[in-house]
């Protein structure tokens, strides 16, 4: 590999030497038995005295991150999965030829070591190591000590150097593990069945949006990838489930940005009996528990900004933000063909079959959305633009439908539950005419789901909450991308 760069080639050569001598650079018979984030928690707090008192070995396993060679004596930091813990050799402890060795380790290497725990003069926890073993030998090298990873776009791309080197990511991750298992118990507490659903549909369903599509061959049938998995959630109730709910990945093959990625996660959970104003109650609840679970208060901080999550949160009808937050005056904002026109003039784009409501919902992401700072549930959606929820029985025009706000984007959207099947028919049906006229996020008719709302759907409410979004919040991160650890790129060159 003649274009490699020389410290690459070096330790290609130290791969080859360490196999002469009999050495396998990527041996599999270490099995440490303790983890840094344990000791510090257990004896971080122990004085010297205390510590050589405790006549204990300890077993770790970590990859070389910094070494300080003073002779016959090193220092190092090695770090495993839950933090980085400082450790000592000495020739005169494992021998010369032992340390002659480990002084020919490269930062990236991964190692395993035994030893005891110390304080060194500068009060450091600190593994005087009596025994290590190469385990993993890294051709490639780490970057710089002082520079790091700091190009986010090659950050996303190499998140596995990202994870080694910057500590606060992995701590963002941890982070957003812990959320997910909050959420998963605080439904489960409630009475929630978790379920699975398909991720490979024969009719993308549950949302407006541009699927991703495939082919079975087998089968000799197009399949898609689920744009939500709201529909069969809907047919578990029809079955006689009465709280479900679903942690799924969801696909869309839409625009990339900090708050989109074409592969997400969301929680979907349906409650029967209910209406979208116990769902609004719940959410408030889950997520201001959620900020006390983790900070212990219910009050965070997101890009500079305080955001009180401590219930009750703020209610606004769509039509009433559009004056009270967006400026525009209530008398176009009740003029259709006014509202229309300013929609237009401001850039908004109507595709075949939109009119009033898809202005309204427009004109509301530009005026009304980012200023959204503060937790606020916004109502009275055009039924236009919610084509599986449930009419308002005092106006036919506006959906009973919810979306939730936070930091000045979309955290949950959630609506009473459509579960008229002709009612569900006819709205599928011009669906059907948008997507005919052009539309390509418009509805599929889906005669088996209104089959299924034939047999009987009790009244209920369901809501999505985007967890990518939520994890940005609760993490202070600027992009979807800072909290998923793969998330979609454009291909190198």
């Amino acid at each position: 590999m003649p274009d490699e760069p020389t410290i690459i080639r070096q330790r290609r050569e130290k791969i080859r030497a360490l196999r002469a001598a009999g050495i396998e650079p990527f041996a599999n018979t270490f099995r440490p038995q303790h983890r840094v984030a344990d000791l510090i928690a257990a004896y971080g707090r122990l004085g010297q005295a205390e510590l050589e008192g405790l006549n204990e070995t300890f077993s770790l396993a970590g990859r070389l991150m910094l070494m300080r060679q003073f002779g016959k004596a090193t220092f190092f930091h090695f770090q495993d999965d839950s933090g980085r813990l400082q450790g000592y050799i000495q020739r005169q402890e494992v021998g010369p030829e032992a340390y002659t060795f480990f002084k020919q380790l490269d930062l990236g290497d991964i190692i395993g070591l035994s030893g005891r725990l110390f304080r060194t003069k500068t009060d450091e926890l600190t593994l005087a190591v009596q025994n290590f073993v190469l385990v993993t030998k890294a051709i490639q090298p780490l970057p710089e000590k002082y520079h790091g990873l700091t190009d986010v776009e090659l950050r996303y791309r190499r998140r596995y150097v990202d994870l080694m080197v910057n500590p606060e990511v992995r701590e963002v991750f941890f982070r957003r593990s812990h959320i997910i298992r909050f959420l998963r118990d605080f439904m489960d507490q409630r009475g929630f069945l978790e379920v699975e659903t398909p991720m490979m549909q024969p009719i993308p369903g549950g949302a407006t949006a541009r699927p991703f599509q495939t082919y079975h061959n087998v089968l000799a049938m197009p399949l898609y990838l689920r744009i939500a998995p709201e529909l069969y959630l809907k047919r578990l109730l029809v079955g006689g489930f009465q709280r479900v709910f679903e942690i799924n990945r969801n696909f869309r093959n839409e625009g990339i940005s900090t708050q989109h990625n074409p592969e997400f996660t969301m929680m979907e959970f349906y409650q029967a009996y209910a209406e979208y104003q116990d769902l609004m109650h719940l959410i408030e609840e889950m997520c201001s528990a959620l900020a006390l679970d983790l900070y212990g208060t219910g009050k965070i901080l997101y890009q500079g900004q305080e955001i009180d999550l401590t219930p009750p949160w703020r209610r606004l009808a769509m039509a009433e933000s559009l004056t009270a937050v967006g400026e525009i005056p209530a008398e176009i904002v009740q003029d259709r063909e006014a509202l229309v026109k300013l929609a237009l003039d401001q850039g908004v784009t109507l595709r075949p079959g939109e009119g009033y409501g898809r202005a309204m919902a427009k004109l509301f992401d530009l005026r009304v959305e980012p200023k959204l700072i503060q937790p606020t549930f916004i109502t009275g959606f055009p039924i236009e633009i919610s084509p599986l929820s449930r009419r308002n029985q005092h106006d036919p025009e506006v959906a009973d439908r919810f979306e939730l706000f936070i930091a000045g984007r979309e955290i949950a959207n959630g609506f009473s539950e459509l579960n008229d099947p002709e009612d569900q028919r006819q709205r599928f049906l011009k669906q059907v005419a948008a997507r005919d006229a052009g539309n390509e996020e418009a509805h599929f008719m889906d005669e088996d789901f209104v089959l299924a709302l034939e047999y009987g759907m009790p009244p209920a409410a369901g809501a999505g909450i985007g967890i990518d979004r939520l994890v940005m919040l609760l993490t202070d991160a600027p992009s979807i991308r800072d909290v998923i650890l793969f998330p979609q790129l454009r291909p190198e060159g």
